[in-house]
C-alpha cells in the first residue's frame, strides 16, 4: 500500500503533526487570559500577535528576529509591512496581528478624545499623542480640531517630513480647520531623535500658524513636541501667550 493511501479521505489537520511551538503557544495564550501582559517579554508579545494569523507554525524565532531588527516593541509596531516581511518567518499573512493591534490601539485612543475637552483631559491627550507619533521615524505634524467648547472634532496628521524636518504649510492648516468647522486647534509633532527641545524652525512655524489662525478668528491653544517619554509644551513655556501678544501689537 502506498504511504499516501493511509491518509486518504482524512482531513488535512489529521495528516500534519503538531508544530514544535504548539504547547508554548497555548501557554502564552493562557498566561495572557489569566494575567494580561504582566510578566511577558516583548518578544512574547510579538509572538502572540504573530500567532493570530499563523495557525500551524512556531513564531518565536520570527518574533525574536523582528525585535532584534527594530530594537523595541514600539519599533516593531511602527515598522512598515514591507520591512516586516523582510524578517525571516514573517510574511504578508501572518503580520496581520501586528498591524491590526497598532491600528486598533490608535483608533481606541483617538475615540477616547472625540467630543472631550483635551485641555481638561491632558492624560488622554498625551496617551494618544505618545502612542500615535512618538516612535515614528519621520516627523509627523498632527492637528487636533476643536469646537467652540474645546471638544475634539477630529484629529489628523497633515504633514510628514524627513527624519530631521517637516514642511508645514499654514494655508493647508487653515483649509483643514475650515473644513472641520474648527474654532480652535492644538498642534503636535514628534522629534524622531527623542529630544523634544524646539528648533528655530519649530518656533518660527508656530508663530506663523498662530498669526494665520488669529487672522481668521481661530484660536491656537497648544503646540506639543513629542520626544522619548518627554515633551515640550509651547503653552507651558509661554510661547503661545507671547506670540498672541505680538499679533495683538501688530494689529492694533
Amino acid at each position: 500500500m502506498k504511504k499516501d493511501a493511509i491518509f486518504h479521505g482524512q482531513p488535512e489537520t489529521e495528516r500534519v503533526g503538531p508544530h514544535k511551538g504548539k504547547g508554548h503557544r497555548e501557554r502564552l495564550r493562557k498566561k495572557f487570559l489569566t494575567s494580561g501582559l504582566s510578566g511577558f517579554h516583548d518578544y512574547e508579545v510579538i509572538e502572540l500577535l504573530l500567532t493570530l494569523a499563523t495557525p500551524r507554525k512556531d513564531c518565536k524565532d520570527a518574533a525574536k528576529a523582528s525585535l532584534k531588527r527594530f530594537k523595541t516593541l514600539q519599533g516593531v509596531l511602527e515598522a512598515s509591512s514591507a520591512a516586516l516581511c523582510e524578517v525571516p518567518g514573517i510574511g504578508p499573512k501572518n503580520l496581520l496581528g501586528i498591524k491590526l493591534i497598532k491600528a486598533v490601539a490608535d483608533r481606541y485612543l483617538e475615540k477616547r478624545l472625540i467630543n472631550k475637552d483635551p485641555l481638561n483631559n491632558s492624560k488622554e491627550l498625551f496617551d494618544y499623542l505618545y502612542h500615535g507619533i512618538r516612535d515614528k521615524r519621520r516627523e509627523c505634524f498632527t492637528v487636533l480640531f476643536l469646537d467652540a467648547k474645546n471638544r475634539v472634532l477630529a484629529t489628523e496628521i497633515l504633514f510628514e517630513g524627513t527624519l530631521t524636518a517637516s514642511s508645514v504649510y499654514p494655508r493647508e492648516v487653515i483649509l483643514a480647520a475650515l473644513n472641520h468647522h474648527a474654532a480652535a486647534l492644538i498642534f503636535a509633532h514628534n522629534h524622531p531623535s527623542g529630544d523634544p527641545d524646539p528648533s528655530p524652525e519649530d518656533i518660527s512655524i508656530t508663530r506663523q500658524l498662530i498669526f494665520a489662525c488669529r487672522a481668521i478668528g481661530i484660536t491656537v491653544h497648544e503646540h506639543l513636541i513629542i520626544g522619548d517619554n518627554r515633551h515640550f509644551s509651547f503653552a507651558d513655556q509661554g510661547y503661545i501667550a507671547r506670540m498672541n501678544r505680538e499679533f495683538d501689537t501688530q494689529n492694533k
